[in-house]
């Protein structure tokens, strides 16, 4: 199968394609570009060097992909973004790409970045997550599946966001973020569990009770974290275990839920 390229279309001899994909009005994709099979590329889309993307994603409108990251002491030297399948990137979505030599930001599969979403450098997006419109990740933010982000949130380099975490509109997000939790304000506060978005991942009444129970453990008493945490892994699930290592190797600490911060 061939792919259809639009004649305004600027597609570099040095660029791999696949098959399939269709290349709208004023495209330009870069030199040393490697392109998937069945992607859609709509008008002035833009795949700078460096980018590897694999199959079934979409680019929209004036999306800028592999642009250089926004850092002062980076001078021009090479590094990568990876992508995967199934990533829709909405209107005017930027990616940069690393600012070290030989680094990769990496999207994984099936993500949704909305309208003026902005990746910033050396960033790790796992898969299924879902970004709102005039959202930015910092430089170096880790981003773990199905996590939601909503609409005007600004996230500070180096945190962490957890697995099925939801963050709320416009909150100001400088410390990691806990998974399956909702985290909302400014300053950023734990609110409760994200229960719609892990009912709708498949979390069953008895996965459910556990993390309630170590929501409660955590935001419930004064008692010291370390201590809080060894009562933690007493519990069952395997969720509870990823929101014990989450905690235990958070280095820029994490947002806390509103009964502590009273």
């Amino acid at each position: 199968m061939s792919n259809s390229i639009h004649p305004t279309a600027i597609v570099s001899p040095q660029a791999e394609l696949g098959e399939g994909n269709t290349i709208g009005p004023f495209v330009h994709i870069h030199d040393n570009v490697r392109i998937g099979n069945n992607n859609r590329f709509m008008t002035g889309s833009v795949l700078k060097q460096g980018v590897t993307l694999a199959d079934h994603n979409t680019i929209h409108e004036y999306a800028v992909l592999g642009g250089e990251p926004q850092d002062l002491g980076f001078n021009g030297h090479v590094s990568f973004v990876e992508i995967g399948s199934g990533n829709v990137f909405r209107e005017s979505v930027t990616v940069h790409r690393s600012k070290s030599v030989d680094e990769t930001t990496r999207v994984g599969n099936e993500n949704f970045l909305m309208a003026n979403v902005h990746i910033g450098h050396d960033c790790q997006l796992a898969n299924n997550v879902v970004i709102a419109p005039s959202s930015g990740l910092g430089g170096f933010v880790t981003v773990d599946d199905k996590a939601f982000i909503s609409g005007g949130v600004m996230v500070h380099q180096f945190v962490n966001i957890g697995r099925l975490a939801m963050v709320g509109g416009n909150s100001k997000i400088t410390q990691d973020v806990l998974p399956f939790m909702t985290t909302d304000g400014n300053p950023a506060q734990v609110h409760g569990l994200n229960v719609v978005g892990l009912r709708r991942a498949g979390f069953n009444k008895a996965a459910l009770s556990e993390l309630k129970q170590a929501y409660r453990i955590l935001f419930s008493s004064n008692e010291r974290l370390d201590n809080k945490l060894e009562e933690l892994r007493q519990l069952p699930g395997d969720a509870v275990a990823y929101l014990v290592d989450f905690i235990a190797t958070a280095k820029r600490g994490f947002h806390r839920g509103k009964s502590e911060t009273d």
